[in-house]
């Protein structure tokens, strides 16, 4: 009867039951089981407060969403257009590091796709890229900052694995220019077969550009010159980047009044943060009684009848993960997945860190793969394209990234250059 009630609960959130609710309720079902007090569920989400990392979650979300109301992604595409739009496939470039640089803050890909998408897919066209690659790239490009600071999701990371997240931001940096470097790559590949006229460079745009868009790119800089310089820690730097764009927009631009759609912006930020905060609590505490169960334990014995050397583990863990991606969120998928295998990695002695990075990077691939691929539902409806459309326009890019996937995966000095050992 048990089983039957689980399974139903997993179909249940196949078919768009909230998953806060299937959590918890399976939470429930595993402490009646294993004869624990349903209050260690409610005791774990209290302990999780007690992370010093986890405030940097709603600041940096804050600031994300009030980067997107005030025209930030406005403002960097014309910087970088001044900047790039030069190269050979220089357009599409632009639309990959704009992606890239927005997704960082806004720490969602779907935000991205929504802010930036509509903007760049008409300015791809209309610079005569063919429509299946325009849509391939604004579409498989919405995750693409996904490893670069402050990215929500290497937050959630660290918090769940308990990994320094100021190494999580250092780690990303490599593995993300990496795949930008791929992608751009393509992308002027792409511009020169397709004979895309370039646009020349002029001092003067780029100077006005630069000058509109200087507060903007004074953030980022200024992120990691605190974290890494050892002035501020995650926490400091992620208050300080919420009351900086606060200010930029309020009183610098001018995009942004004291008034309800200041609010609004708030609420949105809150919703994000609010559908995030309730997921990690019960899965934690849904996490504890399985590890109090010995379960990971005895998954653990199980794979090492099977696998035998940590390739033929990251083998089977990008399998798993790659479907993970298909199926799950990207918070979702961290904050259930992470503590399952998390004990696995060691075991095989694959660094927390590195771990992480090759976490993300799966699911970065699983935003732009069906079936719920969330890249793809988001640009369905922005585009008013099929599911299936995007797809086949996304899979050049999706092809790269998989080549990025195995150079992640199998080198760990891209992840853990900073060490000096690895």
């Amino acid at each position: 009867m048990t089983a039957a009630i689980a399974l139903g609960l997993v179909a249940a959130a196949l078919l768009g039951l909230p998953l806060f609710v299937v959590l918890g309720a399976l939470g429930l079902i595993a402490s009646r089981l294993s004869g624990v007090d349903p209050a260690v569920l409610i005791l774990e989400m209290h302990s999780l407060t007690a992370s010093a990392s986890l405030v940097a979650i709603p600041l940096f979300t804050l600031a994300g969403s009030v980067l997107a109301a005030g025209g930030a992604p406005q403002r960097l595409v014309r910087v970088f257009n001044a900047l790039l739009g030069w190269m050979p496939g220089g357009l599409a470039v632009v639309a990959l590091t704009s992606c890239a640089f927005f997704t960082a803050f806004s720490g969602a890909s779907g935000v991205t796709i929504l802010a930036l998408g509509g903007l760049l897919y008409p300015i791809l066209r209309s610079g005569r890229y063919p429509e299946r690659f325009s849509l391939g790239l604004v579409t498989s490009s919405g995750s693409l900052g996904i490893l670069f600071m402050p990215s929500l999701p290497l937050l959630l990371y660290g918090v769940v694995a308990k990994v320094g997240i100021d190494q999580l931001f250092k780690a990303g940096v490599v593995p993300g220019l990496i795949l930008l470097v791929l992608m751009s790559a393509y992308s002027a590949f792409s511009g020169a077969r397709f004979e895309v006229p370039r646009r020349p460079f002029e001092w003067g745009e780029l100077r006005a550009a630069a000058r509109e868009g200087f507060w903007d790119l004074l953030l980022p800089a200024g992120i990691v010159l605190g974290i890494f310089g050892g002035y501020v820690t995650v926490t400091e730097a992620a208050s300080c980047a919420a009351a900086y764009v606060l200010l930029m927009e309020v009183a610098v631009h001018r995009t942004l009044k004291l008034d309800r759609n200041l609010f609004a912006v708030f609420r949105d930020a809150a919703v994000l943060v609010g559908s995030i905060l309730i997921i990690l609590g019960v899965a934690m505490g849904l996490t504890n009684l399985l590890v109090n169960a010995q379960i990971p334990t005895r998954v653990l014995a199980y794979v090492e009848h099977v696998v035998h050397t940590p390739v033929q583990f990251l083998l089977l863990l990008n399998a798993l993960l790659l479907v993970v991606g298909c199926m799950m969120d990207v918070f979702s998928a961290i904050v259930v997945v992470v503590p399952l295998i998390l004990p696995l990695a060691l075991r095989f002695g694959i660094d927390p860190v590195h771990l992480g990075i090759i976490f993300l990077a799966n699911l970065e691939i699983g935003y732009s793969t069906p079936p719920v691929g969330l890249n793809l539902f988001i640009a369905s409806q922005r585009f008013d394209k099929p599911v299936f459309v995007l797809f086949r326009a996304a899979l050049p890019f999706l092809a790269l990234m998989l080549i990025w996937l195995a150079i992640v995966t199998y080198v760990p000095a891209a992840s853990l250059w900073w060490r000096g050992t690895f």
